[in-house]
């Protein structure tokens, strides 16, 4: 059993899974596939027993899913790479964009032929 960090939680937080309004104060303890296969050992109830075989039959589940969606999993990850990179992007666009709506102030020098006497 560990205690999860504050990105793994917050992590959590940002899916359906957990509340974001809720009143945790303390990070919360999770268990690894090995812990809860320990704890099987040891907890005798029928309860118990039946909760720790599903969980152990989700973490195999999970396992499959990784091993199997790998590929996919890293095509996400490089969509979202790609993503972050376009956001930033846009927000170039968008500064050189407010830049030509909103034009300077100050008058500019004449470019160009000048008869004598003029500025």
């Amino acid at each position: 059993m560990f205690r999860l960090t504050r990105l793994e939680f917050d992590n959590l937080i940002s899916q359906t899974v957990i509340s974001s309004w809720g009143g945790r104060r303390k990070l919360p303890l999770v268990f690894t596939e090995n812990g809860v296969a320990m704890l099987s050992g040891i907890l005798k109830s029928e309860t118990a027993i039946r909760v720790n075989i599903q969980i152990i039959r989700l973490f195999t589940k999970m396992r499959k899913f990784l091993q199997t969606h790998k590929e996919i999993l890293h095509k996400i990850e490089k969509t979202d790479q790609k993503i972050e990179e376009h956001d930033k992007d846009i927000e170039i666009i968008f500064k050189y964009l407010k830049r030509l709506l909103d034009p300077p102030k100050e008058p500019r020098k004449k470019v160009g032929f000048r008869r004598k006497g003029e500025e």
